[in-house]
Parts: structure tokens; C-alpha cells; sequence
């Protein structure tokens, strides 16, 4: 990939805003690096490490580092034969594989689901485990070696202690002794020995070595003859202590030289996982996607934001206008023309940029991205006047183009700023033509191209594979919106903004007389399509406000029904149960008078027979009555039914058309909601969340969702479901224990048994539980104990301690 357009598109700046995201010197080093890539393959395989990271934070599982230094340095000085490495760089070496063998143990549990991230770490030696324990228990956090990194350490260190201390308490009894020649009552060091302050004039009474002087020369540290020998004997101690210290350090460091292929893999896989990480950040904050890279050749962006612009306007709570457009085989080349300052450059930098943003392996602000394999971006936006090289505007602008007709290579963006310009109008409207025409045809490339001439408007409405397009601007206030509109050429309204900005009348006037005949014509044309087009948008957007007024009065109309049908169950509900009291009293006055006790006993069998019978009746008349409309129903022409999906809310489900590309459906196995992009013969491609997955036709129901008294109907037919449940709700609870195994479970699936184990446990009245999910590698305990944090049962909860299980069991007391 040529570098040609990375300035123009400001991709250097964009790397700024993903190397804030990095956590490591390595990764934040690769990604001021980062630059298209040319193995489709890698590419492909970038993303999808992408889609898995993402995945898995969707189920809260992640992984985050510290920061140590590059240890590019240290394998270097690794190769070495006879190099000792530093305590401080042995513990960085010692975190650098700690954190990569975590996140292994983190990506070894959920491999099965993400197999390229899984790619990454694989091949991680465990060996390195036992070497950085090794590394950790013989030096100290702060880069001290530890005293028992040896035998021969630790008794060196404490026979210097011992010594240090015989010689601190001779100095301390000489002081007591010479208390009148003593300058103040202190042991201290001068030139590694220890020394006593002693008074200038008393000096010479005392035998040792005087060391050092104070600024003032009154005082003189002097080392007492007392304690040569016995600073001497430490002295030589310590000259072995340090000895000692080397062979450990050069132990440790032959280990790690041993293993530097093993470290080299760490590294790599800590900076790749580390820009993975830099790169789902940015996909949160700028509700970003991971782009598909088309093997169609087809370039199509919805909704799509210029990253740059939107952090500029997030400072002044501002909001990107977006924008949607797609170049393919039949159109690959579009003209985009509009008012100044309308939005046009920033259409073309947007596509550019984030096509090398997809290329590179990033995720691209947009709800969706198809971006070709391109082998050349090529970009002329802002040409400016090179007064350096001597150059006019036009010239410049036209260098730049030839030199992007020898880069460009098939398959090919280019982006062309108001080609032409600076120059005769004619022979730049001309040639803007050739220039586009030729790219289309001769390079086989897609095309965005901005411009204010007719001639390239007027080329783009008659060519089969140009579409025009136009930003759009307020014709009242003339302020730009920022639309882009396609398959409408835009008018520049210079007269207009001039007006606007004091420009008298009779100079517009004057110019409009001079303006060419057919190119008023022209414009006018355009002004009146595009007043036709906003009022086709009028009565679009006024037949769906009516249609919808009409769907809401309808539903309201089955509410009401069902709010009708709810009440009179009620009602006759209370009667049947009145009805049966009364039964049950009569009877029993009648039962108090009859003697015999065989007939009697007959009798209550017989009457509580009797009584099961009609409560059975009762029960199904109420059934009849509210829960008819659970059928089927027609609703606009439509089979539908209701569904209720656990934390989303009530849908509605619709069986008489089929699924179409847009559509929202229900992913029977799954339960979850998702959106359909394509479909092709019984395959469908869906998006879910930020994912995409492909899935049977068959595994699908269409959906939509509830208006808000739909949703109250179907909460009111939930209601009166529990009620006749309360039977089996309490047998059910009867059952519950007190301890609960998740062991081997999927995450998801877990989270969900705990929560309705919780339920039954509250009902029950249990106060104490235990939830076993295991050691593994954690990822199932922490969705475990953070399902527990907010949920309203849960009083207080913490792990077991060892002899009841540690790590592997949590504990849970619900509130009574």
C-alpha cells in the first residue's frame, strides 16, 4: 500500500487516538506503526481476533496490563554469553510473562469460542511459570535480593549483621567512655566506615583513622583502633555478599537466556493482544464495528463518522452528522457536489480514512462497513499553491493526479477535491471529466470526486456507472446540514451566500445576466428536483405517521379487550370461589347432623370430589375467557403471537410473511434478538450486537416489538399465569437446596440458573447458600460474584474459606 494518502487523510493522527488506548511500550509502539495490511489473510485474521475480543467482553470477560519497559533491549543483551540482566529488569521479564500467562489461562477456558485470540497465546511456554516463581522468590518487589535466595547469602548477611552490630555497640561504649571528647552521641558512616563525631581538640588523645571533617573543621569523624579489624572483617563480608549476589543474578539471567525464544513468544503475544485491546476500546467509545472485507468489490459505509471530527466535537457536546454511500460494479464512481463549506472534502476524507482504518485492521465508527481489499487509496484533497517549489494551485493540483495515474493499482480508491480548479472554468470542467473518466475506465477504480462544475454534474447524470450526489444545506438560514443525498447533484448557491454576506444586489444582478444561459437553466433544473424530493419525503414521512396512528389505535382497541376480558375473569373468579365457600359450609351443617360414620365419611368423599369438579370447571372458564387471544390473531393482514424475552421486554412474533433483509428476528436456540443483512436461498447472514453470525432460515422467527400497552396486556396475561402456577411455584421450592453446582458450565449459562435458583431459594426462605462454581481460570466465579453484587435477594456474599472449599465455592447470605 502506498503511503500517498496517509498525510491528506490525516492517518498519522489517527494512530494518536489508538495509542492512547495502549497499555504496554510495546503496544503503544506498534500502534504509532500501524499501517495497511497486504496478506488478506492477516488482515481477515486481525479482525477476527477483534470480533473475539469483543465477544468476550460482551460476556465480561477481559484482561488488562501493567506497563513495563520494551524488552527488546534485554534480548539483545540476552544473546550475550557471560551478561548479567539488573534486578529491576529481571522482575519486568519476570511481569511480562506473568501477565501473558494469565490472559492464556483467561483465552485457555473460552478457546472453543474464540479460536483465533486462542491462535495468539498458544504457544506460550508454561515452563516460563517456574522461572518467574524463581525470579519472584529471590528478589524483593523493590530489587533487593532476597536473604534466603541462598544459604550461603543468608549466612553471609546474617554473620554481617551480627558483626555491624558488635562494632555499632564498641562505638557506643567508647562514646559513654569518652563522653567530654565526643562532639554528639552518634554512630554514623564516612567512606563506607564507621565513625564517631569527635571534638577537633580531643583528636589527637584519640588512636584511630580520621575519615572525614565537618564544613566548620570543629568536628572530626574518626574510626576508632578499636573497630579496625572488626570493619575490616565486615568489610570483606561484604565483598563476598556481593559476590554472592552476582552468581544468583547470573543464575536467573542463564534461565531466562536459556528460555529467550520462550520470552520472545510472551512479548509478541502481549503486544498483539495489547493493540487488540487499544483497538475494542475505541470500538466502545466511537460505537464503532469491525468491518467486512468485500470480495465483491463493493465499498459500502451506513452511517458512517469521521473519528477526528467527532473527538474535535465531543469537547463542545456537538455530534457528527453521518453518512451512507456505496460504490460497486455498477456504480463505482460518484460525484458529490453542493454549497461551500457544505460537507463535500469531509464525505471524501471519511471514506478514505476509514477505508485505511479497515485495512489496517480497525474498527470503523459506522453501524456497518463492506470495504474491498484495495491495493491503492489514492488521494488529491487540498491542494494548496507550493510557494517552496514555485508551483500554482492548478499545477500542484495536476502533478499530484499524474503521479496517482502511475500509483494507482487495481483494485483502487480515489479521492479527488475539486478537480480543475484554478484554471480556465471550461478547460477544468473538461478536464475533471477526462481525469474521472479515465480513472472509471482505465483503472478500474472506484471514484469519489467533489466538484462545483456543471459539466461533471452534468456527466454523472448521463454516464450508466456515475451517480451524482449532494450535500445538502438550509435554503432558508443557508447553513449546511451536512446530508449527503444520492442520486441528486447539488447546486453551489453562490449568488445566494453572497447576498447573504452584503454582497449588494445589483452586483448579483449583474452577474446572473453574465452567467451563462444554459448554466442557469441547469441549476434551475437541479433546485427544482430537489424541491420535488423533499416533497416526496413530506408525504412519505406523513403516510408512515398516519399508518402508525392507525397500528396504535388498533392495539389499543385489543388492550382494551383484553383489559375487559381480564377484569370479567376476575370477577367471575371471586364468584367461584364465594360459590364453593358457601357449598363447603352447607355441606358441613349437613355432615355435623348425620350419625352414622361410615355414611358420613361416604359423603365428604363425595362432596370433596364435587368440590375439585367445580373448582376445575371455574378455573377453565377463566382460562377461556382471558387467554383466547393467546392464539393466533390477525393483526394488518398479519399471523402473529406474542413472546416475552428475559431482560428485553415482549415481542410480538409474525408467521404469515416471510423474514426480508432488515428484518428483525428471534434466534430460537439462543433467545436472542438480532438484525438480518442478507439472505441467500436457506442461509442468512444476522448481526447481534457487534457480531455477525450466519444461521438457518429455519431457526428463525420474525419479531417486533411491543407499543407500551401491548406490553402492559402481555405483563396482565403473566400476572394471571403465576396465579395459576402457585401450586407448582411452592412444590417446586420445596425441592430447592441449599447449595447449588455450576461446575462446567457456559458463563451465560450459569448466571442464568443462579439467578432462578436465587428466586426459589428467597421464596423458600433459605438465608445461607453455597454457589460451586470452581477453580478454572476464575472467568466463571467473577460472572458469578458480579451477578451477585446488585442482585436484590442478595444480602452480603464473599469466597469460602480453604477447609470449605476457598477460591472454588462462594458463599451467600439473602436477606430475610
Amino acid at each position: 500500500m502506498n503511503e500517498q494518502a496517509f498525510k491528506k487523510l490525516e492517518f498519522d493522527i489517527l494512530r494518536l487516538l489508538f495509542k492512547r488506548h495502549g497499555q504496554t511500550e510495546i503496544g503503544r509502539a506498534r500502534l504509532d506503526r500501524l499501517v495497511p495490511i497486504e496478506d488478506r489473510n492477516e488482515l481477515k485474521r486481525q479482525l477476527q481476533a477483534l470480533e473475539d475480543n469483543v465477544s468476550l467482553k460482551d460476556r465480561n470477560i477481559s484482561w488488562s496490563f501493567s506497563d513495563f519497559e520494551d524488552p527488546k533491549e534485554c534480548f539483545s543483551k540476552l544473546k550475550i554469553k557471560g551478561s548479567v540482566l539488573e534486578t529491576l529488569i529481571l522482575l519486568g521479564l519476570a511481569d511480562l510473562c506473568d501477565q501473558a500467562l494469565e490472559v492464556r489461562n483467561i483465552i485457555w477456558a473460552e478457546r472453543e469460542l474464540c479460536p483465533t485470540l486462542w491462535s495468539i497465546v498458544e504457544n506460550l511456554s508454561p515452563s516460563l511459570k517456574k522461572t518467574v516463581l524463581d525470579i519472584r522468590k529471590k528478589i524483593l518487589p523493590g530489587g533487593e535480593v532476597d536473604d534466603h535466595a541462598s544459604s550461603v547469602l543468608l549466612r553471609l548477611r546474617q554473620e554481617i549483621r551480627r558483626r555491624r552490630q558488635n562494632i555499632i555497640q564498641t562505638l557506643e561504649g567508647l562514646m559513654r567512655d569518652s563522653n567530654a571528647a565526643v562532639r554528639e552521641k552518634l554512630v554514623t558512616i564516612r567512606n563506607g566506615r564507621f565513625v564517631i563525631p569527635v571534638k577537633y581538640n580531643h583528636s589527637k588523645r584519640m588512636q584511630g583513622v580520621v575519615h572525614a571533617y565537618s564544613s566548620s573543621g570543629a568536628t572530626v569523624f574518626m574510626e576508632p583502633l578499636e573497630i579496625i579489624e572488626e570493619a575490616n572483617n565486615l568489610q570483606e563480608l561484604r565483598e563476598k555478599e556481593a559476590q554472592e549476589i552476582a552468581r544468583i543474578l547470573l543464575e536467573l539471567t542463564d534461565k531466562l537466556r536459556d528460555q529467550l525464544q520462550e520470552l520472545k513468544v510472551a512479548a509478541e503475544a502481549v503486544a498483539e493482544l495489547d493493540i487488540i485491546n487499544a483497538k475494542a476500546k475505541f470500538l466502545r467509545k466511537f460505537r464503532a464495528v469491525v468491518p467486512i472485507i468485500d470480495s465483491d468489490q463493493i465499498l459500502e459505509l451506513s452511517e458512517a463518522r469521521h473519528p477526528l471530527l467527532e473527538e474535535n466535537l465531543s469537547s463542545s457536546d456537538k455530534n457528527v452528522v453521518p453518512i451512507s454511500l456505496k460504490l460497486d460494479m455498477n456504480f463505482p464512481v460518484m460525484i458529490v457536489s453542493g454549497t461551500n463549506a457544505g460537507g463535500k472534502t469531509v464525505v471524501l476524507k471519511t471514506a478514505g480514512l476509514l477505508v485505511l482504518m479497515a485495512l489496517s485492521g480497525l474498527p470503523v465508527p459506522a453501524i456497518s462497513a463492506r470495504i474491498p481489499f484495495y491495493a491503492s487509496v489514492l488521494a488529491d484533497i487540498d491542494s494548496q499553491q507550493s510557494i517552496a517549489t514555485g508551483l500554482s494551485t492548478f499545477t500542484s493540483n495536476i502533478t499530484n493526479v499524474s503521479r496517482m495515474m502511475d500509483l494507482c493499482q487495481h483494485p483502487a480508491l480515489i479521492l479527488l477535491d475539486e478537480i480543475g480548479t484554478g484554471t480556465d472554468p471550461e478547460e477544468g470542467s473538461a478536464l475533471s471529466v477526462a481525469v474521472v473518466d479515465h480513472f472509471c475506465r482505465a483503472c478500474r477504480a472506484h471514484v469519489l470526486a467533489s466538484t462545483h462544475y456543471q459539466g461533471l454534474k452534468i456527466y454523472a447524470a448521463n454516464e450508466k456507472k456515475v451517480q451524482n450526489a449532494s450535500v445538502e444545506y438550509d435554503e432558508v438560514t443557508l447553513q449546511p446540514t451536512y446530508r449527503l443525498t444520492i442520486g441528486l447533484a447539488g447546486v453551489s448557491s453562490g449568488f445566494e451566500i453572497a447576498r447573504r454576506f452584503g454582497v449588494p444586489d445589483s452586483i448579483i444582478e449583474e452577474a446572473s445576466i453574465r452567467m451563462n444561459k444554459t448554466s442557469i437553466q441547469v441549476t434551475e433544473y437541479l433546485q427544482n428536483i430537489k424541491h420535488e424530493l423533499n416533497k416526496v419525503k413530506e408525504i412519505r414521512v406523513d403516510l408512515e405517521k398516519e399508518r402508525q396512528s392507525i397500528k396504535k389505535k388498533r392495539a389499543a382497541i385489543d388492550l382494551e379487550d383484553l383489559d375487559l376480558k381480564r377484569r370479567y375473569a376476575k370477577k367471575f373468579k371471586q364468584n367461584s370461589r364465594k360459590a364453593r365457600r358457601d357449598f363447603e359450609q352447607q355441606t358441613q351443617k349437613i355432615l355435623s347432623r348425620i350419625e352414622d360414620q361410615a355414611m358420613r365419611m361416604t359423603l365428604e368423599r363425595d362432596i370433596k370430589a364435587q368440590q375439585q369438579r367445580l373448582k376445575r370447571q371455574s378455573e377453565g372458564q377463566v382460562e377461556r375467557i382471558v387467554f383466547d387471544q393467546a392464539k393466533p390473531s390477525e393483526k394488518d393482514g398479519l399471523i402473529v403471537r406474542t413472546r416475552e424475552l428475559k431482560g428485553k421486554g415482549s415481542f410480538r412474533v409474525i408467521t404469515s410473511r416471510p423474514i426480508n433483509c432488515g428484518d428483525q428476528v428471534l434466534l430460537k436456540g439462543l433467545g436472542s434478538l438480532a438484525i438480518v443483512e442478507s439472505i441467500n436461498n436457506e442461509n442468512v447472514e444476522l448481526r447481534l450486537g457487534s457480531m455477525r453470525l450466519r444461521e438457518k432460515l429455519s431457526n428463525l422467527e420474525l419479531v417486533e416489538s411491543l407499543s407500551p400497552r401491548e406490553k402492559q396486556g402481555a405483563r396482565a396475561k403473566k400476572r394471571l399465569d403465576q396465579e395459576n402456577n402457585e401450586v407448582k411455584t411452592i412444590v417446586e421450592n420445596r425441592e430447592i437446596g441449599a447449595e447449588l453446582k455450576l461446575i462446567g458450565k457456559r458463563t451465560e449459562d450459569a448466571v442464568d440458573e443462579l439467578d432462578q435458583y436465587l428466586d426459589k431459594a428467597f421464596l423458600k426462605g433459605l438465608v445461607h447458600l453455597r454457589i460451586i462454581h470452581g477453580f478454572g481460570a476464575g472467568a466463571l466465579r467473577r460472572a458469578v460474584q458480579k451477578h451477585l453484587e446488585n442482585h436484590p435477594h442478595v444480602l452480603q456474599f464473599k469466597s469460602a474459606q480453604n477447609e470449605q472449599g476457598g477460591e472454588g465455592v462462594t458463599l451467600v447470605d439473602l436477606k430475610a
